[in-house]
């Protein structure tokens, strides 16, 4: 049971008999037509509107989360179970990924494409998000060490060309910020790009992997520790300990394999359009509406 089942009374494996508000959110505005036949499969007390968007059912009951899976899947909807009363105020700090999560790319495949690698480089990547590969170093390593030779100025060109944050990802933040949580940037991607987005997006904390440059090329090579699963658990652990919250007190979000052990340390934890193993250990999956979709739950 992840840290948000325990603390706010939801399991994957098995629920509670307690009842639960559901979030139903959409991309686009929110049918009437979905709203008696959920509040019938949550067997809820009755729905009350959040925004065009989403509804809230009051007293749903979670042992119904697999039919209410399969009906949102049918119908493009996101669901979240939550507790009565959730807010900011349970959380002092939200963690997300990079690439895939809060961007809408994988750095690494960009920059492989600049030494017509992409493909090569991006079957890896893929394959070590679906969890394929165990060892993420030594994935990492192979994919970085494409790109020997390769001229440290196409970063900056991923970064003004092909860098894109995902929707509500601003909108999110800046959410996150007004209500005083703190901000960790934790990524196996690079500090080249974590360090502008830091600064862009007034993020507090940030840990990533350096790529090695000598005479303005890539050596192919990553500069101390890899930033693999265990050190992304460590470092959300770590930042609790730094602001005295216990990691109940996090939002962790996420889409890859490698981000499944922070995940765990979470009070909350959210696959952001993510990998099928993330999907499933995750407390909250957002497959089809943007990073925003957390103001929603709370």
């Amino acid at each position: 049971m992840s840290g948000f089942s325990a603390r706010f009374g939801a399991s994957r494996a098995g629920f509670a008999s307690h009842r639960m508000n559901l979030v139903i959110q959409s991309p686009r505005p929110l049918a009437a037509d979905h709203v008696k036949p959920l509040v019938a499969l949550a067997r809820g007390h009755q729905a009350q509107p959040i925004d065009a968007h989403a509804l809230r059912i009051d007293g749903a009951d979670p042992a119904q989360r697999a039919d209410v899976d399969a009906y949102c899947s049918t119908h493009a909807l996101d669901y979240a179970f939550v507790r009565p009363g959730l807010g900011w105020r349970d959380f002092g700090l939200v963690a997300m990924d990079m690439d895939s999560t809060l961007i809408t790319i994988e750095c690494i495949d960009e920059i492989a494409d600049f030494c017509g690698l992409k493909a090569e480089v991006s079957a890896i990547t893929e394959a070590a998000m679906r969890g394929e590969i165990k060892n993420f170093n030594e994935s990492l390593v192979a994919r970085v060490s494409l790109l020997e030779g390769l001229d440290a100025g196409a970063l900056e060109h991923v970064y003004a060309e092909r860098l894109k944050l995902s929707p509500g990802a601003e909108t999110m933040l800046r959410a996150a910020q007004a209500a005083g949580l703190r901000t960790l940037l934790v990524s196996g991607g690079f500090t080249f790009f974590t360090e502008r987005l830091k600064t862009r997006l007034n993020l507090d904390f940030t840990c990533a992997n350096t790529l090695e440059v000598v005479n303005g090329k890539l050596t192919g090579k990553v500069v101390g520790e890899i930033v693999n699963a265990s050190v992304k658990a460590r470092t959300v652990r770590e930042t609790c300990e730094k602001l005295g919250i216990p990691t109940s007190h996090a939002i962790v979000l996420g889409d890859g394999s490698n981000d499944l052990e922070m995940m765990a340390e979470a009070g909350l934890s959210i696959a952001f359009r993510a990998k099928p193993v993330v999907r499933e250990a995750a407390d909250v999956a957002f497959n089809h509406v943007g990073l925003d979709g957390l103001l929603r739950l709370m």
